[in-house]
């Protein structure tokens, strides 16, 4: 079953049990949550207030869920424990596991170790 603007158009939420919108139609005061971030906010709790959905070709339409503006809540601040641990585990991704070196970028899970212990000749293959 395809999904026309009119079914993705609910919003007393009689069909879909709660209030839906097209994409991209949502009414102000509400937001998704990356929205709500980049506003330096968060949902802080509240239940869904609405959903905006997008039809797709032979798939399931995508569904966003959206929040009140009004009752969001600042973003909670990072805390030096936890800025802290972030930083340990970003070190511990760039220390290559053989040489125990900073190799200066996210060592890549396909090889496991720094580009020079994998390829010690110099020479990648192709």
């Amino acid at each position: 079953m395809s999904l026309t603007f009119a079914r993705c158009f609910d919003p007393t939420g009689a069909v879909h049990g709660i209030p839906t919108f097209p994409w991209r139609l949502a009414p102000d005061g509400l937001a998704t949550r990356r929205q709500l971030r980049a506003l330096g906010l968060r949902p802080g709790g509240q239940d869904v207030a609405g959903q905006v959905l997008r039809p797709r070709f032979r798939r399931g339409p995508l569904a966003a869920f959206l929040y009140r503006v009004d009752r969001a809540k600042p973003v909670r601040s990072m805390t030096p424990a936890k800025s802290a641990a972030l930083a340990k585990a970003n070190t511990a991704r760039r220390t290559c596991p053989k040489c125990r070196r900073d190799a200066g970028y996210v060592i890549p899970a396909q090889l496991g170790v720094c580009i020079p212990c994998a390829y010690p000749e110099g020479v990648e293959p192709s």
